[in-house]
């Protein structure tokens, strides 16, 4: 029967073209029709027994909206007739216009919804929100930035603890955590079969990048880490599926039509029968060689670039050569930003990973830094990497020279007759929501608006210990205790000075940029759960952030 498996979901989209991403119940080619005559169709192809295809849309109006129907083999496969979709608005597609502004949601860490009628531990998902009030007439973002751990594939639920039960014997490692590939895709299934979140998806465009969950906490943390995971039975097929199912289910849809035609994968995968070796080929090479992908990309929305970066699998960890990113990853995010210098407004840079943080995590970070790479002897280095593994400690500030990199380019991008009006770093991780903002030395800043906005999670757990912990972090003893840590560990002073100027915020949540000329205001949103005992989205914060 023809059906769909997962999907639609609206990926890459500007003027006149689109990506639409499905997986069905069989091979076969897949199409997209629109009702004012624009489409497409891709054939599907298979990676471990099951099919996708991502199809290219072309034909599109610019600044227009055009609803859209799927088709597989001439079947229609969506919209699905039965409800909750029966009774949602149809699925569109709507093409930016030229000089138009741009409205920029963002978040990251969401834990799937329980099914419709269960009570739901951590409050109302943030996404669900979003969904209610887009159907409902209610303003739509023009794309939505999933900022990281949108599947977790080291905490699952109830159910899906159930369904590994069914096929494997949870007392081997690892445990009742996914194993391999096929127990990827019921992540992603539990995930985006959501009603709502399923329908959200598509019709808003998406843009994605990994975090540690959607392969393990404290995914690369450090050398020693790797080294501990690759000695056991079962990390090895663990991290080649999760990089594969993210290859298939996020990363090819980041990606524009010229990027696709251009990416050798995405032809093997395409041109053969079945490209499950192509890919895990790709896979092994990726997790052997950090160097040998790029997961890092870049979008334009009119007048605002967004650089999404990859914070997690680019890394260098080799003790004394430790860098966020390696020397290939940092330099293309300097060609990005430079390139075109004044043809953008806004600048986002895109990281799953804080760059600036509550002053006493960022100096315990570069503290245990410190220890680790072994300036105060062998044992202080065991405790270094203990204190890193367990308290996460692996942001951008426990890579020091990466820390002062970024702040020099972000000084750089800002300053001069090109610069743009607002240096907006988006973030999450961290399970609550705040807005900092950094100083230079000397006042020797840039002349744009630099702020580090961070929103977790959309729909996850707030333990009372992070709350207080994070409230603590940003308070004036947490930042002289702080300086203690820095000056046992003799840490130079950050080449910047920060505050937070918003926060900290706890709940399910998202942020939206909006930008039009050379303006931009931020608005923070709680999902809230209304008496009708639907989830709805309120506003906690609006600031406009141009000077």
């Amino acid at each position: 029967m023809a059906a769909l498996r997962l999907g639609p979901l609206l990926r890459y989209i500007d003027g006149s073209s689109a990506t639409v991403w499905v997986e069905t119940s069989r091979p076969g080619t897949a199409e997209v029709r629109c009702a004012d005559g624009s489409g497409g169709s891709a054939a599907t192809f298979q990676i471990a027994g099951h099919h996708y295809a991502l199809v290219p849309v072309t034909g599109l109006t610019p600044g227009t909206a055009t609803p859209y129907e799927v088709f597989l083999d001439d079947t229609r496969v969506w919209p699905v007739p039965e409800e909750p979709f029966r009774s949602l608005p149809p699925s569109v597609i709507a093409a930016p216009g030229p000089g138009d502004g741009a409205r920029i949601a963002f978040g990251s860490c969401r834990w799937a919804s329980p099914p419709a009628g269960e009570p739901d531990p951590v409050g109302p998902d943030a996404l669900d929100a979003l969904a209610a009030r887009i159907a409902a007439g209610g303003e739509r973002p023009d794309v939505l930035l999933l900022l990281g751990d949108q599947v977790y594939a080291d905490e699952t639920s109830d159910a899906t603890r159930a369904w590994l039960a069914a096929r494997r014997d949870l007392s081997d490692p690892p445990g009742d955590q996914v194993a391999d590939y096929e127990e990827y895709t019921h992540l992603y299934y539990e995930s985006w079969l959501d009603p709502q979140v399923r329908w959200l998806l598509s019709t808003v465009p998406t843009c994605m990048i990994f975090d540690d969950h959607d392969v393990i906490d404290d995914w690369n943390t450090s050398a020693s880490w790797v080294e501990d995971m690759r000695a056991t039975s079962w990390w090895r097929e663990r991290v080649l599926s999760g990089l594969m199912s993210y290859w298939v289910h996020q990363h090819v849809g980041n990606l524009s039509r010229a990027e696709l035609a251009a990416d050798p994968v995405f032809r093997a995968v395409r041109e053969n029968r079945d490209g499950t070796d192509a890919l895990r080929t790709f896979a092994a090479d990726a997790e052997a060689d950090a160097t040998a992908v790029r997961w890092s990309y870049r979008r334009d929305f009119g007048r605002v670039r967004l650089l999404m970066v990859d914070s997690r699998a680019a890394r260098v960890l080799e003790e004394g050569e430790r860098s966020m990113l390696d020397p290939g990853e940092a330099e293309w995010l300097r060609a990005q930003v430079r390139e075109g210098r004044g043809s953008y407004d806004h600048l986002l840079i895109g990281t799953s990973l804080p760059w600036l943080l509550p002053h006493l995590v960022h100096d315990v970070e570069e503290w245990s830094s410190v220890l680790c790479r072994g300036a105060k002897g062998p044992r202080w280095a065991r405790l270094g990497e203990k204190l890193r593994r367990a308290a996460d400690l692996e942001h951008w500030s426990a890579f020091p020279e990466s820390f002062a990199d970024l702040a020099e380019l972000i000084a750089e991008t800002g300053s001069g007759p090109d610069a743009p009006a607002t240096v907006c770093v988006l973030s999450g991780d961290v399970h609550h929501a705040y807005i900092a903002e950094p100083s230079w030395p000397g006042g020797g800043g840039p002349d744009a608006r630099v702020v580090q906005l961070t929103c977790s999670p959309v729909h996850n757990s707030i333990p009372l210990s992070i709350r207080l912990g994070f409230r603590f972090g940003w308070s004036a003893p947490a930042r002289l205790l702080g300086r203690l840590f820095a000056r046992h560990g003799r840490c130079g002073r950050p080449p910047v000075k920060w505050r937070k100027t918003g926060g900290p915020w706890f709940g399910n949540q998202l942020m939206t940029l909006t930008t039009r000329g050379r303006s931009a205001v931020l608005r923070l949103e709680h999902a809230r759960k209304e008496r009708d005992a639907k989830a709805r989205l309120g506003t906690v914060r609006e600031t406009e952030l141009s000077r």
